[in-house]
């Protein structure tokens, strides 16, 4: 295990994986997420910027969140998430629908598929008795 210092509150933690963040900031992270999504879902058509000022969260924290697939906005808009790879506006995740499918068809085609052997049957004498030599 590693000792490390949280990057919130500065405390020291036995750190596991994940965010460098000790437990109870964790917690407190955790129940503004939950306060965001209660919100994102009795307002839908709030912008990034707008929910940010209403919860009092950092905009990078939501864009994360949304980013992760935590959080999904009603429809894309410019102060929110952009594609990583064509920079169109999107709803939730790091890709538009057609980059995604774009780089499926890419790592499908990139990835040589099995074949399957062929298996050969011999041609023998029918069901006669064989004799070991």
């Amino acid at each position: 295990m590693e000792v490390k210092n949280c990057k919130s509150c500065g405390r020291l933690f036995n750190y596991i994986g994940g965010p460098n963040l000790c437990a109870s900031c964790q917690k407190k992270l955790e129940d503004k997420f939950q306060e965001v999504r209660q919100y994102l879902e009795d307002n839908p058509n709030s912008s990034v910027n707008q929910v940010a000022e209403k919860m009092d969260v950092s905009v990078k924290q939501i864009k994360q969140w949304i980013r992760e697939e935590r959080l999904s906005l009603s429809q894309p808009s410019a102060d929110g998430v952009t594609c990583e790879h064509c920079g169109v506006p999107i709803c939730s995740g790091r890709f538009c629908e057609k980059c995604k499918v774009n780089m499926q068809n890419t790592f499908s085609s990139a990835i040589d598929k099995p074949k399957t052997p062929e298996i050969k049957k011999k041609e023998r004498d029918g069901n006669k008795m064989r004799f070991l030599q």
